[in-house]
């Protein structure tokens, strides 16, 4: 394997309108006081706007025709979480999202047709993989008895509180297996909110235990484990996507800040200790979007090859380091403001820690790079 390797890179024609449509989307529904007002609601999110964005189609937008999707592909949605992270538009698309490709990539015909119409439609849906809070850790402990019968929890399961559908690992005659599990199944007490550092996200620990699943909500063979192993990449690439478009929009907040606040009777955007590192955030950012728009021309409906791996690591890597550092340089900037709450460099701080967690962090994916790259 070449260090170099694939270095396709296409932006097509119709991610292109999706761009300019989500941008404009966004940028009018999600303006940073509509942000603001969402962060101490249940929710996170306004269920009016959902709709909105379920109406445009991009609750199905990856799917296939023929479970109501609009038959664009995972690349397709990659601009629009893109522009989502400009605007700091927390709403369970990409939960959803998720967790319809791993039902698409191993579900049987009959759980397809019956399962993926409803999230194409806008019922919110969501994966329940992660037992310790470790990316790094697949091990999974859950078990689903010869009975159907659950025991275990889930942790941080994110947009818990608000979806209609739980897609979960187990263990079921041991082999790894995954159970459907619908909100109306679980106990009144079954959820703890999570408190997270980025107030536009949520997550919930799940005790999924004594939740009954029927057979026809059980998918278990050869395709669960490839079938995961591409839907944790293609959530790194959308999480890569997200934080990208947060970084922009950091940027924006910064060169602002940098054109308007004088020190000394000079504005400080003229100093060069402001300029050089406000220039590393744009070159940084750039290539973020490269990398993730060369992991959007590499993923698609088969199964994720070598390359595809090594873009959606590549991808999440740099985008999330550049988001750290974005954020990190829109405090200092601001000075003492910055550290205030009211200052909308905290937002971004907080969506850099929050995305570096997702789906493993810089050193996790560097890691499995150096092992594909430089065996």
């Amino acid at each position: 394997m070449s260090v170099v390797g694939n270095t396709a890179l296409q932006f097509s024609e119709e991610q292109a309108m999706l761009l300019d449509v989500a941008r404009q989307f966004c940028q009018d529904k999600s303006p940073i006081a509509n942000v603001r007002a969402q962060l101490d609601t249940e929710t996170g999110f306004d269920a009016a706007l959902w709709d909105e964005m379920v109406s445009l189609g991009w609750a199905g937008i990856a799917l296939p025709e023929s479970y109501g999707g609009s038959g664009m592909g995972i690349a397709t949605l990659v601009p629009v979480v893109e522009a989502m992270g400009r605007a700091m538009l927390g709403t369970p698309l990409i939960s959803s999202s998720l967790a319809a490709q791993l039902l698409l990539r191993s579900g049987n015909t009959e759980q397809k047709e019956r399962l993926l119409p409803a999230i194409a439609s806008g019922a919110p849906a969501t994966l329940a993989l992660l037992e310790d809070g470790d990316w790094g850790n697949e091990a999974v402990s859950l078990t689903l008895d010869d009975g159907g019968v659950l025991r275990g929890v889930k942790k941080y399961v994110p947009d818990a509180t608000v979806a209609s559908l739980f897609v979960v690992s187990v263990q079921h005659q041991g082999e790894l297996a995954l159970a459907v599990v619908r909100s109306d199944q679980l106990p009144a007490n079954a959820m703890r909110a999570n408190t997270l550092i980025d107030q536009t996200k949520r997550s919930a620990n799940v005790d999924f235990s004594g939740v009954k699943v029927d057979e026809n909500n059980v998918i278990k063979g050869a395709d669960v484990g490839p079938a995961l192993r591409d839907v944790r990449l293609l959530g790194a690439l959308l999480v890569a996507a997200e934080a990208t478009g947060s970084s922009a929009a950091c940027l924006d907040t910064i060169v602002e800040y940098l054109k308007t606040r004088k020190q000394f009777g000079k504005l400080i955007g003229s100093y060069q200790a402001l300029k050089h590192p406000t220039v590393d955030i744009l070159t940084e950012t750039d290539s973020a979007r490269s990398f993730v728009y060369h992991g959007a021309t590499l993923v698609g409906e088969d199964a994720l090859d070598t390359d595809a791996e090594i873009a959606c690591r590549m991808a999440k890597a740099q985008a999330c380091q550049t988001l750290l550092y974005a954020g990190d340089r829109a405090v200092q900037f601001h000075g003492g403001m910055g550290f205030t709450y009211e200052c909308d460099a905290q937002l971004y701080i907080r969506r850099a820690q929050w995305s570096q967690q997702q789906f493993g962090d810089a050193q996790h994916h560097r890691k499995r790079l150096a092992s594909l790259l430089l065996d």
